[in-house]
């Protein structure tokens, strides 16, 4: 059932059999224009059923344009973009692997057909995001947006497209203009943010809204918000409001959830509650606070909030905070409740894990990335 948001009307894609169709009959009626952004994009069935949507797009006249990032594709091999190529595609990899510069990464999710219809949100291309996130297949949400929010939505797939190689010089000539800034609209937002000193957008728009919270919902697959975040969530509920965290119980990055539970003991004693998804790898990235709603890219960690590039779309809408209240609460009961009890046992091999992801992922690995942009700006 689509949703009104504003001036977008959104279609909420729970799973990656509905995302993926809906992703796939877009591209098969394309005409004129495909811009496909992905993080990941894995060979295979579904990286096949992809491709050719893709080609015949192509063969149809309509301009199609893959931007895919070297790191998190580092498995495809050139050749398997060919068909595309030969049928006039444009392929292009984000910042391919350097060992001087291989922190920076595009990090985003965007798929945008013939500038009338966007799909965003965390799944990737690739085949552990295939099922209903429950009997099999990651756990993920996405969006399907229509209305004026898409022609936004294509101008910032244009301005990482045209940045991709990562080329010192032409990278530096782009950088000032919007890949780090917020395009506004009275009640939407696209919020687009990556590595350098500005304020990241993402943060500060977060940051502005949990400051007058009284309701925060938040279902992240990585969970290492920043000490003035972790504050404002104390802060919610010592004026009397409500905070949950659904996190991962199973993950595909062991480290960052170790690091997560660094935060667990302290966040119950401060009356966040906290669930961790069972039945499947949580890979979602949803933010519910009080009527507004965020959707897209990126996780409430250091590297999303900090060096990665991101894209979060942010609606402020009663009736959409709604249906998204609604999709959170459904993932909800297939959450398990932590408890202070449950972390009063803890070994000391279990803490001392916990502690060092915590301290790789908080100081080791942003300190990396800084060291490697200055070094690109040298």
């Amino acid at each position: 059932m689509p949703t009104q948001a504003t001036d977008a009307t959104c279609n909420w894609l729970c799973t990656g059999e509905e995302f993926f169709g809906a992703m796939l009959e877009a591209i098969d009626r394309a005409r004129e224009s495909v811009c496909l952004e992905t993080y990941i994009y894995a060979s295979g069935a579904l990286g096949e059923r992809f491709l050719d949507k893709l080609v015949g797009a192509r063969q149809r006249g309509a301009r199609v344009q893959v931007l895919i990032d070297g790191l998190g594709s580092y498995g495809l091999s050139e050749s398997f973009w060919k068909p595309l190529r030969d049928a006039g595609g444009e392929v292009r990899q984000f910042n391919p692997i350097s060992l001087h510069r291989w922190g920076i990464r595009d990090h985003r999710k965007l798929l945008v057909c013939d500038q009338g219809i966007a799909f965003v949100g965390g799944f990737n291309i690739a085949p552990e995001y295939e099922g209903d996130g429950v009997n099999c297949g990651w756990c993920d949400i996405g969006l399907r947006i229509e209305g004026a929010l898409v022609s936004r939505l294509a101008a910032a797939f244009d301005e990482m497209f045209a940045r991709a190689e990562f080329q010192h010089k032409r990278f530096m000539r782009l950088r000032p203009i919007t890949a780090s800034k917020s395009i506004l609209t009275p009640q939407e937002q696209v919020l687009l943010s990556g590595p350098g000193r500005r304020r990241n957008p993402i943060r500060r728009a977060l940051g502005a809204d949990l400051g007058r919270a009284r309701s925060v919902q938040i279902m992240v697959a990585y969970f290492l918000p920043s000490w003035r975040i972790r504050r404002q969530l104390m802060r919610v509920i010592r004026q009397g409001g409500r905070v949950q965290l659904i996190l991962a119980g199973k993950s595909d990055i062991t480290i960052s959830r170790l690091a997560a539970q660094n935060l667990y003991r302290r966040l119950l004693r401060g009356g966040v509650e906290i669930h961790e998804y069972q039945p499947q790898v949580l890979h979602a990235k949803l933010i519910i606070i009080d009527g507004i709603v965020y959707i897209g890219s990126a996780n409430l960690d250091h590297r999303s909030l900090s060096i990665n590039y991101e894209l979060m779309v942010r609606f402020e809408t009663k009736d959409f905070a709604q249906k998204a209240r609604e999709v959170f609460n459904a993932n909800l009961k297939e959450s398990r409740g932590v408890t202070l009890n449950d972390w009063k046992e803890l070994s000391f091999w279990r803490r001392f894990k916990q502690s060092w992801a915590y301290f790789l992922l908080v100081r080791i690995d942003p300190w990396i990335a800084r060291w490697q942009w200055r070094a690109l700006q040298d």
